[in-house]
C-alpha cells in the first residue's frame, strides 16, 4: 500500500519498518505516475488541458477517487441536469497531486485544503478557490487522530520518537498537527512524518508501521470501530474547527474561458452540500455504496452553508505558513486565494445586504 516519505524521514526506523515504508513508497510513486498519465492524455504538449465538449455540454476534468465528495453526490443527485456542464472523471489521482494538476490545468477542478492552494499560488500556479467545502463540527470532525490501544501514547509529548501517518505534506494534517504539538511543548523534529492514503491509514497503524494515524472522513469511521485502536483527538479539539474548511479550486484558464460552467459547478456543489447537511444519513448511504464500505464505518461530513467562502480560515493558514517559514510575508493576500463571484448564494447574500 502506498506511503510517500521525505528522503531522510525514516532513516532511524527499525529495519522491518524501514523495509515496509520503502515498499509502500515505491508503490506510491507508481500510483502518482499512473495518475499523471491519466490526466495527461487530454493535454496539449507544454500547455493546459484541452477542454472537451460533448454536444453542447462543457466537460470539466475531475478525479475519480474513493472519497466523500460533493461532485460525485451532485452528479448522483442530478444537480448538473438542466445545465450545460458535466463532470468528466479522469481516474484516481493521488491526493498530493490534485492541487498541482489543477494548477497546470491537467484537471479543471479539485478539492484539497487551503494551505496547498496558498502555496501553489505563491509558486505561480494559475488557480483559485471558487467554493468552500467541508467544515469541522465537534460531531463531524474533518480528521481524527488514532493510536493503538497498547501503544502507551496518550498525550502529545508521547509522540516524540514516533511515526505519524497522514495523507499528504503541506496540508491540514501537517500544519494543524505541528501547531498543536508545539503548543504542548513537543519537539516536532523528533517525530517521523510519513504519507499514507486515508483508505490505508487504519491498517498501516494496526500493523505497526505507524504509531499515530490522522484519518479523514469517511475512512475515519472504520478506525473508530477498529478494536485495536483508540481515538485520541479530532481537529475540532486542536483548533475548534478553524482549519477544517476543504474548498474547491479551479484552474484559472478554465474559469476565464468557461465562467458559466464554473457557475454551474459551484451551484451544484452548494446544493449538494446543503443537501448533505439536511440529509446526513442518506448521504452516508450514497457514499457507502460508492466506495463499497459497510455503512457503519462511513463517517459523516458537514459542509459550509451554501459553500460561501469566508476569510478567517484562509488567513489562519497564511499565518501558519508564514510562521513555518513556508511563505514570505505579503507574498499572498487572502483576496488572492478565493472568489465568491460564481456562487449564486453569495450573490443573493450580497444583494440582501
Amino acid at each position: 500500500m502506498p506511503i510517500e516519505t521525505p528522503s531522510s524521514s525514516h532513516a532511524s526506523a527499525p529495519p522491518s519498518r524501514r523495509l515496509a515504508l520503502k515498499t509502500f513508497a515505491s508503490l506510491a510513486s507508481v500510483a502518482a505516475i499512473g495518475s499523471l498519465g491519466l490526466s495527461g492524455c487530454s493535454r496539449e504538449a507544454g500547455g493546459p488541458a484541452v477542454v472537451k465538449k460533448t454536444g453542447d455540454k462543457v466537460a470539466f476534468k475531475y478525479p475519480n477517487n474513493p472519497s466523500f465528495d460533493l461532485i460525485y453526490l451532485a452528479d448522483e443527485l442530478g444537480y448538473f441536469e438542466g445545465t450545460n456542464t458535466r463532470p468528466e472523471y479522469v481516474g484516481k489521482i493521488a491526493a498530493p497531486q490534485i492541487i498541482p494538476l489543477v494548477g497546470t490545468g491537467e484537471i479543471d477542478f479539485g478539492s484539497r485544503m487551503v494551505p496547498l492552494v496558498i502555496s501553489a499560488i505563491a509558486s505561480g500556479a494559475d488557480l483559485k478557490v471558487v467554493a468552500a467545502g467541508g467544515k469541522t463540527l465537534q460531531e463531524a470532525p474533518h480528521m481524527k487522530y488514532f493510536v493503538r490501544k497498547d501503544s502507551g501514547i496518550r498525550n502529545p509529548k508521547d509522540l516524540e520518537g514516533k511515526t505519524i501517518g497522514f495523507n499528504s505534506f503541506g496540508a491540514c494534517a501537517e500544519f494543524v498537527t505541528k501547531k498543536y504539538l508545539r503548543q504542548h511543548g513537543v519537539d516536532v523534529a523528533k517525530i517521523n512524518f510519513v504519507v499514507v492514503p486515508d483508505e490505508q491509514a487504519e491498517q498501516t497503524l494496526v500493523t505497526g508501521n505507524t504509531d499515530l494515524a490522522i484519518i479523514h472522513a469517511p475512512f475515519s469511521g472504520r478506525a473508530d470501530n477498529a478494536e485495536p485502536l483508540v481515538r485520541l483527538w479530532s481537529d475540532y479539539d486542536l483548533d475548534g474547527g478553524l482549519g477544517g474548511m476543504a474548498p474547491y479550486s479551479a484552474h484559472g484558464q478554465f474559469i476565464r474561458q468557461h465562467p458559466e460552467a464554473v457557475r454551474d459547478v459551484v451551484a451544484a456543489l452548494a446544493k449538494a452540500g446543503n443537501w448533505v447537511n439536511a440529509n446526513t444519513e442518506e448521504a452516508r448511504k450514497l457514499v457507502a455504496k460508492r466506495i463499497n464500505m459497510d455503512l457503519k464505518n462511513v463517517d459523516r461530513y458537514a459542509y459550509v452553508d451554501d459553500l460561501v467562502v469566508t476569510e478567517p480560515p484562509i488567513q489562519y493558514y497564511i499565518d501558519i505558513l508564514q510562521s513555518e517559514g513556508k511563505l514570505a510575508a505579503g507574498k499572498v493576500a487572502v483576496k488572492d486565494v478565493y472568489t465568491n463571484e460564481f456562487n449564486p448564494f453569495a450573490q443573493q447574500q450580497a444583494a440582501k445586504s
